[in-house]
Parts: C-alpha cells; structure tokens; sequence
C-alpha cells in the first residue's frame, strides 16, 4: 500500500479509501444492493489487512447503518490511532423539520449521532455531503468550526459542488480564522472529467486533497458496455449521472476494453490507475462487494501508464453536462 498527505495536512493516509456506502442492512435505507453485516466486515478486515487506513462513509448512507457497521468492524479489526474515519452530513435522516440540512441544529445533531454510530469520540474528517441552499453558508461554517474546536472532528471536508461556490467559502472561513476544507470529494472518472476544468486546478492550487468518488462510474468502467452489474440495474442515481451520455460514454469503454487487452489487464485496474497516475496525490474512494474487486483496486497502485496510454484513454472523451452536484 502506498501512503500520502491529505491534501496540505500532516495525516498520512492510505491511496485508497475505503467507500462503505457498500456496507448496510439491506431493509435500511433506499439502496438494496448493500451487504449486510457479516459481508461487510470480511471486506473491511480484508482492506485493513491490505493496508487501507483510510474509510469514507456517510449518515445518510443506509440511514445510519453504515456507519454502525463500520465502527464495530474497526473497534475489532484496528487500533483507533492507526485509523482515518471521514463521515459526512447534509442528506436526510428523518421526516419533519431540522431532518436534514447543513443548519447549525443539524450539524451539532448530526455529529454526535455519527459519534455515537461509529463508537468513537472522534471522525478524522467531517465533510458536508452536498450543499444547503437554504442555509447561510457562514451559518454552516461556523457550526463546522465550532465541531472542530470542540475535538469532535480532527478537519473538515467539501463534495460536489460548483467550484465558484467552493472558493467562496474557503475564502470566507479564512477571513474569519475559521477551520478550513481540507479535501474535496468531486465526481471524476475517465467517463465524467468536467472537474478537471475548473474544481481540480483549484484544489491543486490551494493544496486540497481530491477524494475521487465513483472512479469506475458505478461499474461501468469495470466490464464492457451494456453488461450491467446487479447494482446498476437498481442505481437510480448512476443513471442520471451516465445514461444521458450514451454514444460518447460506449466510445470510452470500447478503449478502456482495448487497452486492458493489450495490458492483459482488467478493465477496473486500468480505469484505477488512469486515475492514480494522473493525479498522484489523489485518494480516490473505492466501493468493494465483492473480495476479488479489493484485489483489482490495489493491484491499480501498481500499474504504471505512460504518457501515450493515458493519452489513448483520454481522447474519446467528449463534454457532458454537470452531473453530480
């Protein structure tokens, strides 16, 4: 396993992170493609035993099951120092009022009902899942602030969200000596590449660290086109973010299938290590269901590509519209 900075912060942190939006009682929740429990864990204790130290999970994700699972699985399998655990907030837990949302209520709610799932005092990294366009954000940032001063998160993080909007609020957390993002979960793979316009030079510019989510676009980049896994027959989301973009995504696959050939490679370790070698410091979130897709994800560490492979994989590409915010 290799092992790098997040982002201009001294926390060492494995290249992978472990996605646990895989992980959650399957009755729980609107995703019925989750392991349960004692699946769960194998993988986990599996991407310890591979060295991942890093694991990114969410309130949201199976309504809280997720997180469960994942801390009783750590408390067993790792010391709690030796561990990175990013959680997330903004999705709806609950009906009514103050049930979701990046209010101050919601955020000083939502981190001790995280604390409490997770058996922990602490999360490593705390990030805003989307963003509220019905709070303040000096309202949501302040709160996030006052998490951190209080020793309930170690930083806090961002995800999808327009770059504009992401610099304003860096901007304004640092005028008002606020804790600042120190990462930014963004949508980015070899079938969706509009980050790389405006939100990548950004990051890399004020040294925030990228956490990649869905590098294999929800399993289209793991096996030829139109060979559906059973959770893309039930991702109502992939769709929206992919199914738009047929023509021009099927043209993608058809080269990562070209080119995994020639490298006898699979198709989900090369699309990995495009994403490795061309951004070296990244910490793309991989989600695993099965043990065999571990193996893939970090075999991808070791795939070297050089300049004319990446170049090959990169030329069908065309624009597509934002997807992901």
């Amino acid at each position: 396993m290799e092992y790098v900075k997040l982002g201009s912060t001294g926390m060492d942190v494995s290249r992978l992170c472990l996605g646990c939006m895989t992980f959650g009682e399957p009755d729980r929740g609107t995703h019925p493609w989750t392991l349960d429990e004692t699946q769960s864990r194998g993988i986990i204790r599996a991407a310890i035993e591979s060295g991942i130290n890093f694991f990114d999970t969410a309130n949201v994700y199976s309504l809280g099951s997720s997180e469960e699972i994942l801390g009783r699985a750590l408390g067993e399998f790792a010391r709690r120092e030796e561990v990175i655990i990013a959680t997330k907030v903004a999705g709806t837990m609950h009906d009514g009022p103050n049930g979701s949302g990046l209010s101050r209520k919601a955020i000083f709610a939502e981190i001790d009902n995280s604390l409490r799932r997770l058996g922990t005092d602490y999360v490593d990294l705390y990030q805003i899942h989307r963003l509220d366009p019905l709070t303040p954000v000096e309202e949501t940032l302040e709160a996030l602030n006052d998490v951190v001063r209080a020793g309930k998160a170690r930083y806090i993080g961002a995800s999808s969200m327009p770059s504009w909007k992401f610099a304003r609020m860096l901007d304004l957390s640092q005028a008002n000596g606020w804790a600042r993002f120190i990462t930014m979960q963004n949508h980015l793979n070899l079938l969706y590449r509009e980050e790389e316009r405006e939100m990548v030079p950004l990051c890399r510019d004020l040294g925030i660290g990228l956490m990649p989510w869905s590098p294999l676009a929800r399993g289209r980049l793991a096996h030829p086109w139109k060979m559906p896994s059973d959770r893309q027959r039930s991702d109502e989301y992939g769709s929206l973010l992919y199914d738009n973009s047929e023509a021009a995504d099927r043209k993608v696959v058809d080269r990562l299938v070209d080119t995994a050939d020639k490298l006898g490679q699979p198709m989900a370790v090369v699309a990995l290590a495009w994403l490795l070698n061309r951004y070296p410091a990244a910490t793309p979130i991989v989600g695993i269901n099965r043990p065999e897709r571990l193996k893939d994800s970090v075999a991808s560490l070791s795939l070297t590509l050089d300049a004319e492979i990446l170049a090959a994989l990169e030329e069908p590409y065309a624009p597509h519209a934002v997807a992901g915010h």
